[in-house]
């Protein structure tokens, strides 16, 4: 990519979107284009060709989709899977059609089996049954993986797929209900810190409310108190997390080093699981990451863990080997990153006084 490369990054709003729109920024690319989703419905098939049509960009990073944690996805089946797979069909058929030079396809990990060996390598997609509770947005990328190699094989397009493990960063969604665990634990414990200090004009800030009892009902619903935290699960599954802008390097990396033809082996004759995992390979327990959040945080009081309540996947961790192999390796360590998390919570929160 040239600098001056006009470069679409779809979903620029969200935590991978923005990430890569500053990671873009600050390597000196000029031609960044954007659009809110009230500018673009990217499910809509006629205004994102049109879109194309207008544009013309170069290069395009397709980090737009519906995303949640784990009552989200449970909740929410059908919106996971039908917006999308529309967002992605729309984007990459319009790439195909407009000439895109190249195509960088965001998924996650949770495309692998609910049983898949550890650490989970690109190989092991579609060897046995999906997690339950994210099964319909783990079909969802998963077919996105595919509508990539299709293309690439039927066309000569230079599309690549790739699957972050569980990010968080600058610009994570911290609600309670319906974030991912790192960013759930953060707001959580912070708010038993506050409880625990007696800073009620803190709570009241933090949750947007104006009377203690409405804060009390809140907090009482996520099992918040002055005393402890309480945490969905046993604490006893094990999950891989990558600092967000880490993540925005590795893409940007690919983008401007690797190819579609990088990413299997040469010579083969039948090319699946061209997708390359982006993490760190390494992983924690729920119960220590708990911990570690609560000591960067400085809250005194206990976690609960309620095992009445799903666990999900016991164990998600990434093999990146294929990662180190194209040249590329995560740089902020998991405690460092929850201590720049918490820095970023703090900093929109009193913002909010």
């Amino acid at each position: 990519m040239d600098k001056t490369s006009k470069i679409y990054v779809a979903g620029h709003r969200g935590l991978v979107g923005s990430a890569l729109v500053r990671e873009l920024q600050s390597s000196g690319y000029v031609n960044l284009v954007t659009r809110s989703h009230a500018e673009l419905d990217l499910t809509d098939q006629q205004a994102v060709e049109a879109f194309f049509r207008q544009e013309q960009p170069e290069y395009v990073l397709l980090a737009a989709a519906k995303v949640g944690g784990i009552v989200a996805n449970n909740t929410y089946r059908a919106e996971f899977i039908y917006q999308n797979m529309a967002i992605q069909n729309n984007i990459i058929h319009q790439s195909w059609l407009n000439g895109v030079r190249k195509l960088l396809f965001l998924g996650s990990t949770c495309i692998y089996p609910r049983a898949c060996p550890q650490p989970m390598k690109e190989e092991y997609l579609l060897t046995s049954e999906l997690e339950y509770t994210n099964e319909p947005y783990a079909i969802a990328k998963i077919a996105g993986i595919k509508l990539c190699e299709s293309y690439n094989l039927q066309y000569g397009t230079n599309f690549i797929a790739v699957m972050p493990t569980n990010l968080y960063g600058p610009g994570d969604n911290f609600d309670m209900e319906k974030s991912h665990v790192l960013p759930a634990l953060v707001r959580k414990t912070h708010l038993a810190r506050l409880l625990e200090a007696g800073d009620t004009a803190g709570v009241l800030a933090d949750l947007r409310v104006s009377s203690e009892q409405e804060a009390r009902a809140v907090l009482d619903r996520f099992g918040v108190s002055a005393e402890s935290v309480q945490i969905w699960g046993t604490g006893r599954p094990r999950r891989e997390f990558l600092w967000s802008e880490d993540m925005a390097a590795a893409c940007v990396y690919l983008m401007e080093h690797r190819d579609f033809k990088d990413t299997y082996p040469p010579g083969a004759t039948e090319i699946r699981n061209s997708h390359i995992n982006i993490g760190t390979g390494e992983d924690i327990s729920i119960a220590e990451l708990a911990e570690l959040v609560r000591g960067t945080v400085g809250f005194g009081g206990k976690l609960v863990f309620d095992a009445d309540r799903p666990d999900g996947t016991f164990r998600k961790l990434t093999d990146v080997s294929k990662l180190h192999a194209l040249g590329w390796k995560h740089r902020v360590t998991l405690e460092e990153g929850i201590r720049r998390l918490y820095e970023w919570y703090l900093t929109n929160v009193e913002a909010r006084r």
